[in-house]
């Protein structure tokens, strides 16, 4: 058999609002539906799950887990989807749903091999992020609403553990991706670029418009340096030019003068990165936090 998955039919790629509405949270996880990541990537929910099924060694509970019967009448009482609602007990099916992770998603994009595959997997990426930024901006008021799901759905003990995890925001000072973590990866350069009020300076010699897409999510007035090697043809002036029309503003340099990467946040915190951004989750490396402010004090006066 086929080990691709096979193409219902092309269709527009679903926006991200629209992504952001089909994630829910279950076991204290954002998850979709392996019905609704059917419907996303254009296929038939029974070849989601045969290829889940013919490569189960890369879908641990973390990434993939199937609902209990409890979880999906709780789902359905709570949401009251469309795609829930229009079901018969577990939708024709003789068992419950899969539901994934966004590293779920990551581990099973690769395995979708049609034309629009790649913009799905960006757009739900970016839902996932989206929908983290505003769990965690908006604590206090899930705080709040955490007591009011208790008093109507008698589910304090997983939504507590929702709010733990949104009030959970620690500094990173160091991690460690293995190949294949390209959501969690990209996800961490987002968080950096978020981070910044000012200014981000980043430091690559083999950085390509990648970094570009990336930038959309800065905040609106925050500076932006880039500095590469002058044999870079990867990314161009011009690409910079019309980013800057929109998202201002991009100050680029080509210099010959570092061989690692680093990324510097409002000329207040240093990081250094193992990969070039545009390899990240392409093979094992780190992103270490430069706790001594003499390195970021050099590093800022040779830029």
């Amino acid at each position: 058999m086929n080990e691709n998955i096979e193409l219902i039919e092309e269709k527009q790629v679903m926006s991200v609002n629209y992504i952001k509405k089909q994630i829910y949270t279950i076991r204290g996880k954002q998850v979709i539906l392996d019905s609704d990541v059917a419907k996303l990537y254009h296929y038939e929910t029974r070849r989601i799950n045969e290829t889940v099924k013919r490569n189960i060694d890369r879908f641990p509970s973390k990434f993939c887990f199937r609902l209990t019967l409890d979880e999906f009448n709780n789902l359905m009482s709570q949401f009251a989807t469309s795609s829930l609602k229009e079901k018969n007990k577990y939708g024709g099916r003789r068992k419950l749903p899969l539901v994934f992770t966004e590293q779920g998603i990551a581990m099973l994009a690769p395995l979708l091999k049609n034309k629009i595959a790649v913009q799905v997997s960006i757009n739900i990426m970016d839902a996932f992020i989206e929908m983290k930024n505003f769990l965690r901006e908006n604590g206090q008021i899930l705080e709040r609403l955490t007591k009011v799901e208790y008093k109507l759905l008698e589910h304090d003990e997983e939504f507590q553990e929702l709010y733990n995890q949104i009030q959970t925001n620690k500094e990173l000072t160091q991690k460690i991706f293995f190949n294949g973590q390209i959501y969690d990866a990209y996800s961490l350069i987002i968080d950096l670029i978020q981070k910044a009020n000012k200014k981000i300076v980043i430091i690559d010699n083999y950085v390509d418009k990648t970094i570009l897409d990336m930038l959309t999510k800065k905040r609106g007035k925050v500076e932006v340096v880039i500095i590469t090697s002058t044999n870079n043809k990867k990314i161009q002036n011009i690409d910079i030019k019309k980013f800057n029309i929109q998202y201002p503003t991009i100050k680029f340099a080509r210099k010959d003068l570092f061989h690692d990467r680093f990324i510097i946040i409002d000329n207040q915190e240093l990081y250094h990165c193992g990969a070039s951004i545009k390899d990240l989750g392409k093979k094992c490396f780190g992103i270490n936090k430069i706790e001594d402010k003499k390195y970021l004090e050099e590093i800022v006066k040779i830029i």
